[in-house]
């Protein structure tokens, strides 16, 4: 893919502006019909809001860890964009980084039009990267690697900055007035859970620790923060960086017979039931629905229209933004659906 015409600026993170960007390219590339009357084509090539522009076959490779709901939701904001844009999308997925590469290696050989990947641990993707833009294969990002995208060279990038949103979090603990909290991390060398939990060292004016969990075995999750909170009862917060840990953690609470609250990144419905039970006490959402959708429907965009969101320069960033008792009400709707 030709980028030259993109000149380099300095990083600047502009959210709103390139979020907006991107929701009005969505808003365009639509058009609605009423009644039983025959749609009728644009010039974007879409009609009564489905495309009807030549299909394209694109590749969605994450770092999925067997059981993670997280990427459930992804995955249909993913499958949303591809039936408006004709697109036939295949989904694969492995948490070793090794495994995601040769899955990435797999879409090139298949050919396909556009690829998005997650960059968890960037380096292990830095040469089918360049495979694929020297094949002419666009790859955008998205969820991890808001550091790294550019370096990798990638057309564009959709998710959050995990050291803002860690820092954000931190300021929020602080607010709260936790003291000691543990940070529970799910997947060593994963960079976006590294970036989180050094957000909130970073901010946090307490103490600070660090627990490292299998987090594909879940009884040993539970059992692993159970055994943390009955040595160490000064702790008065557990902080996860998943959904499911964090409602795994609230048995390991009870268990421990421990008096930590709970707080999480990331939500589902059913933490967002725990939210208001007053199980979890707060969440950090990075709309993973609005990842996947953005991800493959800029691939749409730029294969039909020559369109980048940001610029070509700058991610979109869909977080954060936190959930607790004052607005979970109305995130609890969209929750049920699937697409927060």
């Amino acid at each position: 893919m030709d980028r030259t015409f993109h000149p380099r600026r300095s990083r600047r993170v502009v959210p709103l502006v390139a979020l907006a960007a991107a929701s009005a390219l969505l808003v365009a590339g639509c058009s609605s019909s009423s009644g039983g009357k025959k749609a009728q084509e644009s010039n974007s090539g879409v009609a009564a809001g489905q495309a009807t522009t030549p299909r394209m076959t694109v590749a969605l490779v994450t770092h999925q860890a067997p059981g993670d709901t997280f990427w459930d939701i992804v995955r249909k904001g993913a499958e949303a964009a591809a039936a408006k844009d004709n697109i036939k999308l295949v989904y694969s997925s492995d948490p070793n980084a090794g495994n995601q590469a040769n899955l990435v290696q797999n879409a090139l050989d298949q050919k396909v039009d556009g690829i998005a990947i997650t960059l968890a641990k960037p380096d292990a993707m830095k040469d089918v990267v360049s495979k694929a833009t020297q094949a002419g294969i666009p790859v955008v990002g998205l969820n991890s690697g808001v550091s790294d995208w550019k370096k990798l060279g990638l057309m564009e990038f959709f998710g959050q900055d995990e050291s803002v949103a860690g820092e954000a979090f931190g300021k929020k603990l602080n607010e709260v007035g936790a003291k000691n909290v543990v940070c529970v991390v799910q997947e060593q060398g994963n960079i976006g859970l590294t970036q989180r939990c050094d957000g909130v060292k970073k901010t946090f004016g307490g103490k600070t620790q660090t627990l490292y969990v299998n987090g594909t075995d879940m009884p040993s999750v539970k059992s692993t923060i159970t055994a943390k909170l009955t040595q160490d009862k000064s702790i008065d917060y557990v902080v996860t960086l998943g959904a499911p840990y964090a409602l795994t953690a609230v048995q390991s609470v009870s268990d421990a017979g421990s008096k930590a609250k709970i707080a999480t990144f990331d939500l589902n419905k059913d933490l967002t039931s725990a939210v208001k039970k007053g199980d979890i006490q707060f969440a950090v959402d990075q709309q993973p629905y609005l990842q996947g959708y953005l991800a493959i429907d800029s691939l749409w965009l730029y294969k039909n229209n020559g369109n980048y969101s940001g610029g070509g320069e700058q991610p979109v960033l869909t977080g954060p933004a936190f959930v607790d008792k004052s607005n979970v009400d109305t995130i609890a709707t969209f929750a049920a659906k699937g697409t927060r």
